[in-house]
């Protein structure tokens, strides 16, 4: 629980200050008033250095899974501190626990559902704005629900990039150890045998044979970069983008954006607002801030997206859409039409993958076995 400061007097009337702790500043009072002290100020003390963990940003399951029950609690009618204080106790998740009692705190405090959510940190701003919008229009609950099957559709569009890229990768790791085994522990050996023949070797061979050294002599060195490559990656948080993944990831952002716009718009969230809030889902950030600016500046959504350089097919439905008052709608069947294209795909590549990968590490391997035994059936001809 967090940790109040407060200032009062106590029972013989001196001045008195300290901190409490309790889960919200009227417990706090409460606590206080038992105690004999009379409060004049109570405000939540600042953390001490290492006292409690930094909250993070909660991840889509946590997302998701907060939205779901609390909807679930409300539409059983009860009131919105009790339903977080059930869920605080049940919940078992270590990361999402402290998020919800330091919420639970923030609203028994008097503060408003969706400034409670922005404060905390642990939740996206498209949360909390819709949150406000909900509370302002008497719909939380249906914006709750709409909020979350808008981050089941984003787990799940980053879950099928995943599992499509899963078997590349694997294919490539396995092959890389497999040719990376023959080359430093099985070509040495054999190399040994080459060189007491004195013979002119063949090109393969040579090739091998450089390979080998160079992979004996800096593999280390080679792993080392790797490793500081992809811990560079995650820390700076870039992606390496897999050409043939380039079209598909496009379009699954787009579909992503559009829904997640759709779904503002329906909460009641201005377009303007809706695009800066969506921006933050697509590696293009930049266009769709432009988009918003032109809408502000007045031009048509449709027209704005044509200057951003939509594809003109995505462009029509929404105007038709803008045209005939219905602009989410349009929204969420672009974003349908991305999902099919993308979905389409990614098994056409899922289905070439395969063979592809298994016929690269035929050819390295075949090639190894070739450069190996083409000196001995050479050597094997002067024999005879």
């Amino acid at each position: 629980m967090p940790y109040f400061s407060y200032s009062g007097y106590d029972a013989k009337g001196k001045n008195t200050k300290g901190t409490i702790e309790a889960s919200s500043s009227m417990q706090a009072v409460e606590r206080l008033t038992e105690r004999g002290v009379v409060v004049v100020d109570v405000k939540v003390a600042e953390e001490k250095k290492g006292s409690s963990a930094k909250i993070k940003l909660l991840p889509l399951e946590g997302h998701i899974f907060f939205c779901r029950s609390l909807a679930s609690y409300l539409k059983s009618g009860l009131p919105l501190a009790e339903s977080l204080r059930i869920m605080s106790k049940q919940v078992r998740d270590k990361n999402l626990k402290p998020v919800l009692e330091k919420l639970l705190a923030e609203v028994e405090g008097g503060r408003k559902f969706h400034t409670a959510l922005s404060e905390t940190g642990a939740f996206r701003e498209s949360l909390w704005r819709v949150a406000e919008s909900g509370e302002q229009s008497g719909s939380l609950v249906s914006v709750l629900d709409e909020a979350a099957d808008q981050f089941k559709l984003e787990d799940g569009l980053k879950r099928k990039i995943r599992g499509a890229m899963t078997y590349p990768i694997v294919m490539a790791v396995v092959g890389v150890g497999v040719v990376s085994f023959m080359l430093t522990y099985v070509v040495p050996k054999i190399s040994d045998l080459f060189e007491d023949m004195h013979q002119t070797l063949p090109l393969p061979t040579r090739i091998l044979i450089a390979m080998s050294s160079f992979l004996s002599n800096y593999g280390l060195w080679l792993l080392l970069g790797i490793l500081l490559f992809v811990l560079w990656l995650k820390k700076t948080g870039r992606k390496i983008n897999m050409p043939f993944m380039r079209g598909i990831t496009d379009q699954l952002n787009l579909a992503l954006v559009m829904s997640h716009i759709s779904t503002l718009i329906k909460s009641g969230i201005p377009l303007v607002q809706a695009l800066k809030m969506a921006s933050s889902m697509d590696v293009l950030k930049q266009r769709w801030l432009d988009a918003a600016e032109m809408v502000k500046a007045g031009h048509r959504f449709d027209k704005a997206l044509e200057k951003i350089g939509m594809p003109e097919e995505t462009v029509a439905v929404i105007r038709v859409g803008e045209m005939g008052g219905d602009l989410s709608g349009a929204l969420d069947n672009v974003s349908n039409q991305c999902r099919e294209f993308a979905q389409s795909r990614m098994e056409k590549v899922s289905t070439l993958m395969e063979p592809i990968m298994v016929l690269s590490l035929g050819v390295s391997v075949g090639f190894i076995v070739l450069a190996i035994l083409t000196p001995v059936f050479d050597l094997a001809g002067i024999v005879r």
